[in-house]
């Protein structure tokens, strides 16, 4: 694996990570509607500093320990793939509503970064994703001791990140008039059906794995 390819692959990771509709994607919206373009990246970046500990502490720790579970690898991703399909079906159910009052919406940009941060540091379920993730990557993550493509890899989860909060931000801003509940319903349905894809295609390579070594 290359620089460039553990960077894109983090990429990518981050945009995963980040895509589904959930409180801070429904705060950043709303910042979005009533503060324009600033306010909802100031949102985002708060969540992409809570994002980017996660990533850290996920592929940092799966690097540490890789050569204690090689055997294990195998129970890992099935873990991790059932994970990711329960976590994109929950996603696809999930219906969040935009509040377009406009309560709360005038902390400033630090307030604004603060409490996406606590709030997205406080959800569990996102480290478990990153986890489940990163071991699901197989020979993709970087190799234990590869502490540059690690680095690397993560530096790609923040930027994918920060990508997605940016588009959202400047297409809210834009077209704040259409943005409803269908609209937040249709993001959701998009990143859950991802996120179960992502889990079913781990299932197939350890099918197709299985296969080969029969």
């Amino acid at each position: 694996m290359t620089f460039v390819e553990y960077v894109l692959i983090g990429y990518f990771v981050g945009v995963l990570i980040t895509a589904p509709v959930g409180p801070v994607n429904v705060m950043a919206i709303q910042h979005a509607v009533h503060g324009g373009f600033r306010q909802g990246v100031f949102v985002g970046l708060g969540a992409v500093l809570a994002d980017t500990i996660f990533a850290s502490a996920a592929i940092f720790g799966i690097s540490a320990i890789t050569n204690f579970i090689e055997g294990q690898i195998n129970l890992i991703e099935i873990v991790g793939g059932a994970l990711l399909i329960v976590f994109g079906i929950k996603i696809w159910n999930t219906h969040p509503h935009l509040d377009r009052d406009g309560n709360g919406w005038h902390r400033g940009f630090l307030g604004d970064a603060t409490a996406a941060f606590f709030m997205a540091i406080t959800n569990p379920g996102a480290v478990i994703a990153f986890v489940a993730i990163f071991g699901g990557l197989g020979e993709f993550r970087p190799a234990p001791g590869d502490h540059i493509g690690a680095l690397l890899m993560v530096a790609g989860v923040a930027s994918g990140a920060t990508s997605w909060w940016v588009v959202v931000s400047a297409a809210v801003s834009h077209y704040r008039a259409r943005i409803d509940d269908r609209w937040l319903d249709r993001a959701n349905h998009i990143a859950g059906f991802v996120l179960v894809a992502f889990g079913a295609l781990i299932y197939l390579k350890l099918a197709l794995s299985l296969t080969l070594l029969k």
